[in-house]
């Protein structure tokens, strides 16, 4: 979990980045598509190599039946164990859709709907809505992300959980589940959901959900060595962190149903083919097609229900990559990373997974496969452009990240997300750190989609931006299925960039400006007692700062139990912040009691302005939470 880094590398790095990675995109060759699985393992084998990635289990598969199934590399490291088609892989998020799919199984049975309000199905279940009266949480919230909770706490995603029921993990710690806002309004990512919609299969049915679905789902589609549990030994691959050599133990994960399931190649290729036809296997209609059809379409973030079809459904998301559009799901464990995308209309999809949290890898790989199945596609025609819509006007202006997934990296995304969104030459354009000068074209009513930068990347065919209908809490702008933003002040926009530039600037100062008085303080001839406090303060205060990121940065190779539980990691990273709270007040109680005369005029206006930032950037970490951060708790 991105925590808060306080200040200026935090943001330095976030700035830093979109620019390196665009320079690096601008590098990078690009990819020449395979021609036959041949060459395409040759691409896989050699990525793999190339990032110290162990190995990889693949599919690719048609409506009638898989191309390829396989394992590539090595499933373990020390034995030298091969990846074969049967090597279990973790799956992670890709596991939550069988959430859904029970709950589409019973609802056609008549044993429950997608707006039945979820207290009255298990009111044991404790979750906080202050809207409950008028906007309670209903099962479709719980799968559309869109209950408006936080995402699990690090302590929920740390415990390692062998042999807990269902009920009892919801049970550990459930202060995460709170909502931030009105149930069915936006959208942002909350592993906790679907596992409260699996309880309800419980309820309803009386079996365990990882029962329910092995019989049910497992079973009838084909994935027979499929398992929410830790598997018997030699069965599966093990997890590797990025140097593809130190694995990581097995994570025994609390919700079982958010991101357990362990699955082979073979498994997935039947999974993928599920889809592909439409929930039908050998000709038996699994779960009925509209189920399917359901999944696929979001139905109730204010996005949604304003006509915008791409979005995260139930489980199951639309991702647009070069021209096409693709249904599906992701997942990521400590140690492994996977992705299950298809084209029903193009009757074509595949599954990968692979044993190392390596992005490169993962985002190379991903390339690579979607290259070949791809090679001879054509790309959709485009929605003609449509002029801008009357109402546009009213819509030009700042805004700021209203959905986050984190509250916890709230306050950060409000930093280097604030959005200056105008209209240009009948488009629409966003300006923001890290998309300078995104464009949109306007398609429908009030939809826009996105035109790429680089004439040779294909643009998109479908619409994934909205001017929302504006409601009672203001004026918001749906980009993406995740990104719900609201328009605010310009005045707020503008001070808001203002503190923040100033904080940054007087924090650089204060770096740049202790070796010298440090230096001066060697010297007897040059010694200011008086003015000792307004300068070791501030460089306390930042040296926290950067003591908070060395302790991050040190501690990401094994962040959740690290800093999940109560561990010097954890602790460590608490008494930094306190650090900067007392350090920025005693900037500000030195500059007050130290008298007037006893400090020089340039020395007393550089510590008046750098207190002055200090107390703004711990006033606002403090509002957030920032201050006193304990991550175990």
């Amino acid at each position: 979990m991105k925590c808060i880094i306080p200040v200026i590398l935090i943001v330095i790095v976030v700035l830093a980045s979109p620019c390196l990675a665009a320079d690096k995109d601008k590098k990078e060759e690009r990819l020449t598509p395979a021609l036959s699985i041949a060459e395409l393992q040759q691409q896989l084998e050699k990525i793999l190599k190339d990032s110290h990635t162990p190995g990889m289990s693949v599919a690719i598969v048609h409506r009638d039946g898989p191309e390829w199934i396989a394992g590539l590399g090595a499933a373990d490291v020390a034995s030298g164990r091969a990846t074969t088609a049967d090597t279990l892989f973790r799956i992670g998020s890709t596991s939550k859709a069988f959430a859904s799919l029970s709950i589409l199984m019973l609802a056609d049975q008549g044993k429950v709907t997608l707006d039945d309000p979820v207290h009255k199905l298990v009111p044991e279940v404790w979750f906080e809505n202050r809207w409950e009266a008028t906007d309670p949480i209903r099962v479709l919230n719980l799968l559309e992300h869109t209950t408006g909770w936080d995402d699990m706490h690090l302590r929920e995603y740390a415990k390692d959980a062998p042999g807990m029921s269902l009920r009892e993990g919801l049970d550990y710690d459930h202060r995460s589940r709170t909502s931030r806002w009105p149930p069915g309004t936006r959208m942002a990512y909350c592993n906790s959901g679907p596992p409260v919609a699996a309880y309800i299969v419980e309820k309803l049915t009386g079996q365990r959900f990882e029962d329910f679905v092995e019989r049910n789902l497992f079973l009838p589609i084909g994935m027979k060595t499929a398992t929410y549990f830790e598997s018997a030994p030699g069965t599966a691959t093990t997890l590797y962190h990025t140097d593809g050599k130190t694995p990581y133990r097995y994570w025994n994960i609390l919700l079982r149903p958010a991101g357990s399931i362990n699955a082979s190649a073979n498994d997935m290729a039947a999974y993928v083919q599920f889809y592909l036809n439409r929930g039908a296997v050998g000709g038996r209609q699994i779960v009925p097609a509209s189920a399917v059809d359901r999944m696929e379409i979001p139905q109730s973030t204010w996005a949604a229900k304003d006509g915008m079809k791409a979005g995260y459904g139930l489980s199951n998301y639309w991702s647009i990559e070069d021209g096409l559009v693709y249904h599906g799901h992701d997942g990521g464990v400590e140690g492994g990373l996977t992705e299950m995308a298809y084209m029903a209309d193009n009757k074509v999809g595949y599954f990968f997974s692979i044993n190392s949290g390596t992005g490169d890898a993962f985002g190379k790989a991903a390339k690579a496969i979607r290259a070949y199945v791809t090679n001879k596609l054509q790309r959709p025609p485009l929605p003609a452009a449509a002029p801008l819509p009357t109402a546009a006007a009213a819509y030009e202006g700042w805004y700021v990240p209203d959905s986050p997934r984190v509250e916890l990296t709230h306050f950060l995304e409000r930093l280097v997300g604030v959005t200056w969104l105008h209209f240009k030459e009948g488009n629409l354009v966003l300006t923001l750190l890290g998309a300078w000068n995104d464009t949109y074209v306007p398609v429908e009513g009030t939809q826009f989609r996105h035109i790429p930068k680089k004439k040779e990347d294909a643009p998109d065919p479908v619409a994934t931006l909205e001017l929302l209908t504006p409601n009672h809490e203001g004026r918001f702008v749906q980009a993406g299925f995740g990104s719900t933003m609201k328009q605010i002040p310009a005045w707020q926009a503008l001070a808001q960039i203002v503190a923040t530039c100033y904080v940054l600037v007087s924090i650089v100062a204060i770096l740049i400006y202790a070796p010298f008085w440090i230096l001066g303080a060697l010297s007897k001839r040059r010694r200011r007692p008086a003015e000792r406090g307004l300068r070791i303060w501030p460089l306390v205060a930042v040296l926290s700062l950067i003591a908070f990121v060395g302790v991050f940065i040190a501690s990401s190779d094994d962040l959740i139990e690290r800093l999940g539980n109560l561990t010097g990691w954890s602790v460590a990273l608490f008494l930094t912040t306190v650090s900067f709270g007392i350090a920025s007040l005693g900037s500000a109680i030195s500059l007050w009691r130290t008298p007037r005369e006893a400090v020089r005029p340039g020395v007393r206006r550089f510590s008046l302005i750098v207190t002055v930032a200090l107390l703004i950037a711990a006033a606002y970490l403090s509002y957030w939470g920032v201050i006193g951060l304990r991550t175990w708790a």
